[in-house]
């Protein structure tokens, strides 16, 4: 690069960076503004799924239906007069977060942008919309496949017929949720594996060879991710587990990619 290039270049860095500097009180206020902008989406989301949360707790009872061979073969109890209310609460909440994450994460975006240079924007703004849609599949693999599979492998163990004692799966409606919650979240936060890597190879924190160096520590972790946040079967553990090992591998190729990429950026520099 030229000395004018070079030169050129600084003033238009100084220029991305003209206004980005600002008092702590004005962090602060913007701070408040976007926190205030996500909590008013959150409530608002949260009085109108109050008021179809039964549908939202018929859909979430979608792999227990399909391990029972149809809805209409599913029973859940509550044993408190409140519970099932307290239960649509939570249903609420959960579902209203979950539709406000893309305001959320445009308003966390809106805060952080102004400090970033040109490049530095266009460049978070790719894993700012892979983070839904990775979260998205997390919770399709869990909700379509593992938790129907580890349902119906609950289901196996009932005990009944004639001249026997009949053990039946009952599960309270709090409970069911809280499974089904834990799981959902499990597997989106977990998908979230090559957006983070990514963004630590990024900064160079990490790169292609530490995390093939990495491996056997990786594999060893992700089962006991898997074994701690899953119930205590194999086939929920293996199913969280396996598709991580497909994502750390996955991640290395997009690692490998973020190198060769600054690679040709600083070899155009030095041009």
């Amino acid at each position: 690069m030229s000395v004018p290039e070079k030169i050129e270049d600084k003033a238009q860095t100084a220029d991305e960076l003209a206004g980005t500097e600002a008092p702590l009180l004005e962090h602060l206020v913007e701070l408040r503004k976007r926190l205030m902008i996500s909590l008013g989406a959150i409530a608002g989301l949260f009085v109108a799924c109050f008021f179809i949360a039964d549908q939202i707790y018929i859909l979430l009872l979608g792999p227990l239906a399909r391990a029972s061979g149809g809805i209409e073969n599913v029973r859940l109890i509550y044993t408190a007069p409140q519970e099932f209310f307290f239960t649509k609460l939570s249903v609420a909440l959960f579902a209203a977060i979950f539709l406000a994450f893309p305001i959320i994460a445009a308003q966390i975006y809106a805060f952080i942008a102004p400090g970033l240079y040109k490049k530095e924007r266009g460049a978070f703004l790719p894993y700012l919309l892979a983070t839904p849609v990775l979260f998205t599949i997390g919770a399709a693999v869990m909700y379509y496949g593992v938790l129907p599979l580890a349902l119906s492998f609950f289901l196996s163990q009932e005990v009944s017929g004639a001249g026997s004692a009949t053990i039946e799966m009952l599960p309270r409606v709090s409970e069911y949720l809280g499974l089904i919650m834990t799981l959902l979240l499990a597997f989106g936060v977990c998908f979230q594996l090559p957006v983070v890597l990514t963004l630590l190879a990024s900064i160079d924190l990490v790169d292609v060879e530490k995390l093939k160096s990495w491996r056997k520590y990786a594999i060893v972790a992700i089962l006991v991710v898997a074994a701690f946040l899953t119930p205590p079967d194999p086939i929920s553990q293996l199913g969280l587990a396996l598709p991580l090992l497909l994502l750390y591998e996955i991640s290395i190729l997009s690692v490998r990619l973020v190198e060769r990429r600054r690679a040709r950026r600083e070899a155009s520099e030095q041009v």
